[in-house]
């Protein structure tokens, strides 16, 4: 627990210890792993929703996409505005309960609009999930060792894909698809009061030792100061890029197995959970972690190591799409989803090393209203309407094709990567010369 100093963040004295610190970071892990749970189970629950509802891949891919992503990432900007002067741990506490209480209703759907209002209600909680998150992580963690508390956080992410492909698989088969929402959402609502009443507010700037004014900022001004660095305009849309890959083919999968190869929900779900959630998990410390260590001796490596791992994924990926053998698919998953998680941690980092103290939360949401606009936005969507174009060409193989066009845009993200590796250390240091 904390030292003997905790209190609020107004408190300018306010310290804690190093126990505590990892508390408050596995916390917001757990947090982030409910966050992509509820977001995950739709994409492993849609062969049974489709043939429910009678829904095609367009609306498939609008629900798990733009439905979600629009308010997810519109919402993200003023909910971050408040917690860059409000309570942090309450913000997340609300969010984390109206997300978790919209999951389970997905489960009363009767139809694509139904659905689709439960999925917007989905996303308007999840968008107080990460600014206030990464705000929080960057007071507790100095820059030296931010990119693995970024990457420890970011492990949400293949971890909630893991529990949400095993489970939904699992639940989805035994219970059918609407009680596997209510059985998935419910546990967050605890989980909202543990956030409530036992995590604490470090003080603003604690990690970087400064006293912070008390001032304000509006989004246009700290837009202003993002996108007047070039590092943040290639760091952006290469994240975006990424993304725009990874929810468009992650959410597809699923139904690729299960079409293409005609594998069972739970052996769909067994798999994806084994590949991308260890796989994922390796991929997001390793980025992290190794970005820490390799920064000491060339900054430049904190958009290195993303663009190199991204683009070594790509041929990797191609056998999953273009293999029949159903063992050599799943072997080829294993190093694409290593390498490609490894952009998270060193992507989130950096943003918050470009701006002052007091702009992080609005940073963190500004990045993830990018990346979510173009990657959660468009990429499922892209995909599930190429589904339909090239399935009427070639049958269940279409949707094989369609993720195999979406693999290729990984190439155009990496250049991004390296194109921010010219401008970082200017960029850095004219933020703490201005501290």
């Amino acid at each position: 627990m904390a030292d003997s100093h905790v209190g609020d963040e107004k408190s300018p004295g306010v310290k804690f210890s190093k126990g505590y610190r990892y508390y408050a970071l596995g916390l917001l892990l757990l947090v982030y792993i409910f966050n992509f749970l509820d977001r995950q189970i739709l994409s492993i629950l849609m062969p049974l929703i489709k043939a429910d509802l009678g829904l095609s891949d367009t609306q498939l891919g609008l629900l798990s996409g733009l439905a979600f992503a629009l308010f997810y990432s519109t919402l993200g900007i003023p909910i971050a505005r408040w917690a860059d002067r409000g309570s942090r741990r309450s913000i997340i506490a609300l969010a984390l309960a109206i997300w978790s209480a919209m999951t389970a209703l997905s489960g009363l759907a009767g139809n694509f609009w139904q659905m689709a209002i439960a999925r917007v209600g989905v996303g308007v909680g999840e968008a107080g999930c990460s600014p206030p998150s990464h705000s929080l992580i960057s007071d507790f963690f100095p820059l030296e060792k931010r990119g693995t508390a970024m990457s420890i956080y970011s492990m949400g992410i293949p971890i909630g894909v893991l529990l949400g492909f095993l489970f939904g698989g699992q639940l989805g088969e035994t219970f059918g698809w609407r009680w596997t929402f209510v059985i998935v959402g419910a546990p967050g609502i605890l989980l909202a009061l543990v956030v409530r009443y036992t995590l604490r507010e470090p003080t603003r700037g604690m990690s970087e030792k400064v006293a912070v004014k008390d001032e304000e900022f509006s989004i246009g001004q700290v837009f202003h100061v993002l996108w007047e660095k070039k590092t943040f305009r290639h760091l952006s849309f290469a994240a975006a890029l990424h993304a725009f890959t990874g929810y468009g083919v992650g959410t597809w999968v699923p139904s690729f197995l299960y079409r293409v190869h005609e594998m069972s929900l739970s052996n769909i779900g067994l798999v994806l959970a084994m590949v991308a959630g260890i796989a994922g998990g390796i991929g997001t410390f390793m980025g992290g972690w190794l970005t820490d260590k390799m920064q000491t001796r060339d900054q430049r490596w904190i958009v290195w190591v993303p663009g190199l791992a991204t683009a070594a994924a790509v041929p990797f990926a191609f056998g999953v799409y273009l293999l029949d053998d159903i063992s050599y698919v799943v072997a080829s998953m294993i190093l694409p989803n290593i390498l490609g998680y490894m952009y998270l941690g060193p992507t989130f980092a950096l943003t918050q090393s470009l701006v002052s103290v007091k702009m992080r939360a609005l940073a963190a949401a500004i990045l993830l209203l990018i990346i979510n606009l173009i990657g959660l936005g468009l990429g499922p969507s892209f995909i599930g309407m190429l589904s339909d174009w090239f399935t009427g060409m070639w049958g269940p193989d279409g949707l094989r094709y369609a993720l195999l066009s979406g693999v290729v845009i990984n190439l155009w993200c990496a250049a991004h990567y390296m194109f921010a590796a010219r401008y970082i250390r200017e960029d850095i240091a004219a933020v703490h010369a201005n501290s």
